[in-house]
């Protein structure tokens, strides 16, 4: 691992940076994909700047940030609560949000965060780390599929008035 990167828990007083990281990165990975309206509709809306500060008070959140050196260089937020159906009854966590700054993509970003949430889920005892993966972004999916996650379904994702369909993918950890 590149010792420059290294990945600290964020506190309340991340909340407006975590918020700002959380739309940057997300504009810079869809924007091109989607329409205008359809993006400006979800930013406005579901990622509106004080309901993701407000994501920081809620108990089932777990955010770190990442950094090159200084640099702030990506984020990590994971939920332990709500699993879709297929998993009711496992004990499992999800990687909510995975994202690196765009100009940090392949510098190991995604590496220290993805460790760093498979670690959480073994620290907190967990089964299954799972996610959602829009399935037009081949890239997440082969960098998910090379740490060892496999589809298990699919479910919807409305970005603005656009349904989409996002893969379920899953880790089985052993813990």
């Amino acid at each position: 691992m590149n010792p420059a990167i290294t990945v600290r828990p964020a506190t309340r007083e991340d909340a407006e940076l975590i918020a700002d990281l959380s739309r940057e990165t997300f504009y810079e990975t869809f924007a091109s994909q989607n329409t205008p309206v359809d993006m400006d509709k979800f930013m406005q809306t579901q990622f509106a700047k004080d309901k993701l500060m407000q994501e920081l008070n809620e108990p089932e959140n777990l955010f770190f940030i990442a950094y090159n050196e200084d640099q702030v260089a990506g984020y990590l937020k994971l939920g332990d609560g709500k699993n879709p159906m297929q998993l009711q009854n496992v004990s499992a966590i999800e990687i909510v949000r995975i994202y690196s700054v765009t100009s940090m993509i392949g510098k190991g970003i995604g590496k220290a965060l993805m460790q760093t949430s498979i670690n959480t889920a073994i620290e907190r005892n967990k089964d299954i780390i799972w996610l959602g993966v829009w399935e037009r972004n081949q890239r997440a999916i082969a960098f998910y599929q090379k740490w060892g996650f496999k589809k298990f379904g699919e479910h919807d994702f409305i970005l603005g008035n656009d349904i989409q369909s996002d893969w379920l993918m899953k880790k089985h950890l052993n813990v």
